[in-house]
């Protein structure tokens, strides 16, 4: 496991480049599938039925369920390891050669007579998908479910991580969960299953149902207008004691995802909307992402977000795909310009206001970003839609915080703090107080750290003129940009933080 990347917060366009260079061994052991995307165009019916004809013009293949969490793993840089059952078949075969194409180790993918290889193959007529046809063995024999543990312990040794993925179509049961409890001291686990309650006993670090998952281990139903993630942070502790999981990532879908741990924390993401109905396998994506981060020794909430953006990659795109080291540098570049103009932005908040949206603003420097920063922003999400967050100017943060500040320009601050899945809008103000920006896009909701007090804000003037609403949010302390720079520069040696350390 990799120490050098354990004091990172935030996410640079350079950091994705870092896990790559890390190349963590991950095993991933789980059902294993073969995913088909066959289309064309629809121009006629047919005779016999009411049926459209597909005039078919393109069949791709590519692994799915746990072989796309590996392919996914090696896409963004880990060395991986495939555990899975596969039969003597042509889908068996090509699934195999995909792996490998990839750089995934096969080793550990068994092949038995008496078992098929898992497919699930789609006909998409223009852009809708018309039909799914599936074929698996129901329940794999014994004797393939004993050669698939046997397998394990070769597959498992000197890996860093090991990533289940249980889909519940028999493959992992056996001997195998007494097998891996036998090799997991010193790894990393993480559970991807759709009965997490089958694998508590492993006291897994992490496990990452999806919200029907999450609901059916806590017996719950989401209505459509639920507060899910709400209603999850109140049932953590009988969701971490169903699990037997040290922490929990439910993944919410639309409503990005809610991390849960046993001292009470939590983290929320927030995910990128998306109307495309013909991608699959994000989720498959968020966890292997995750995985490689943590393994990589990110801090489990720099991960998630990591994650989150990987995911946020993958669902744009048609059919089953993974998010690569260039894709996730791609993305997180793509905020270096990331702030907004006041034009520009009265513009899009016009546009979002128009919508039924409530805006929220909050402002800052956000110079050297902390976990006091992520939470702050994270709860002035929560507070409406819509997050603008508009930081001092460089000549701003002098005036206000002194010399020597800020340590990273606004462009840099700008394009981290645009990464967080909270934030929806950046703009840079040059005056002392946002107060010309306030009377400017009029936001619903001003909201600041709770170490202040709406007396001591010029703001509030300006806001309670035009019927708007002041929230103090609550203040994480002894988390500090000072006392951060303070102790990179004690680290560093004094003056100026080492070239090439990133946001810290």
């Amino acid at each position: 496991m990799s120490a050098g990347l354990s004091g990172i917060s935030g996410l640079a366009a350079w950091l994705p480049e870092r896990l790559a260079e890390a190349a963590p061994l991950v095993t991933v052991v789980g059902d294993v599938m073969l995913d088909g995307w066959f289309s064309g165009r629809i121009d006629r019916f047919c005779r016999e039925a009411p049926a459209p004809v597909v005039d078919m013009a393109h069949r791709d293949y590519a692994p799915g369920g746990a072989a796309n969490t590996a392919m996914n793993l090696a896409a963004l840089g880990a060395k991986v390891r495939m555990v899975g059952l596969v039969g003597p078949d042509d889908a068996g075969s090509r699934l195999r050669g995909l792996l490998s194409a990839a750089g995934v180790d096969t080793a550990g993918l068994i092949e038995h007579p008496d078992v098929l290889t898992t497919t699930k193959y789609r006909v998409i007529g223009g852009d809708q998908i018309m039909l799914r046809m599936d074929e698996s063995t129901p329940r794999p024999p014994a004797e393939a479910l004993q050669q698939l543990a046997a397998a394990l312990p070769d597959a498992v040794a000197g890996s860093d991580a090991v990533v289940l993925c249980d889909y519940g179509s028999g493959a992992l049961e056996g001997p195998l969960a007494d097998v891996l409890h036998l090799q997991r001291e010193g790894k990393l686990l993480v559970v991807d299953a759709h009965d997490l309650r089958r694998w508590r006993t492993l006291g897994p670090d992490l496990v990452t149902p999806n919200a029907q998952e999450t609901a059916r281990l806590l017996e719950l139903a989401f209505e459509p207008e639920t507060d899910r993630a709400g209603l999850l942070a109140e049932a953590a502790p009988d969701l971490l004691a169903a699990t037997g999981a040290r922490a929990v990532v439910s993944t919410l879908d639309r409503d990005g995802t809610l991390l849960l741990t046993h001292d009470g924390g939590t983290h929320r993401t927030w995910a990128s909307p998306v109307s495309e109905k013909q991608a699959s396998g994000a989720g498959d994506t968020f966890v292997a992402c995750l995985t490689l981060a943590r393994a990589a020794g990110l801090p489990l909430t720099t991960s998630q977000d990591l994650a989150q953006v990987a995911a946020d990659v993958v669902v744009h795109r048609p059919g089953t795909s993974v998010c690569s080291t260039a894709d996730l540098a791609g993305h997180l570049g793509a905020f270096t310009e990331a702030a907004l103009g006041a034009d520009e932005l009265a513009r899009a908040i016009a546009t979002e206001r128009a919508a039924g949206k409530r805006i929220v603003l909050t402002n800052g420097c956000f110079d050297v970003l902390h976990r006091g920063h992520t939470s702050y922003l994270t709860q002035a999400k929560q507070l409406g839609d819509v997050l603008v967050v508009a930081l001092n100017s460089d000549a701003s943060a002098r005036r206000l915080k002194g010399p020597d500040r800020p340590i990273n320009p606004a462009a840099d601050r700008a394009g981290v703090v645009a990464a967080l899945s909270c934030v929806d809008y950046v703009t840079v103000f040059d005056t002392d107080t946002p107060i010309p920006l306030i009377e400017s896009l009029r936001p619903d909701i001003y909201a600041k750290g709770g170490d202040y007090s709406a007396q001591m804000l010029a703001e509030t003037p300006a806001v309670e003129a035009y019927g708007g609403q002041l929230a103090i949010l609550d203040y994480v302390s002894d988390h500090s940009t000072t006392a951060v720079v303070r102790r990179i520069r004690a680290q560093d040696g004094a003056g100026e933080p080492a070239a090439g350390t990133g946001p810290a």
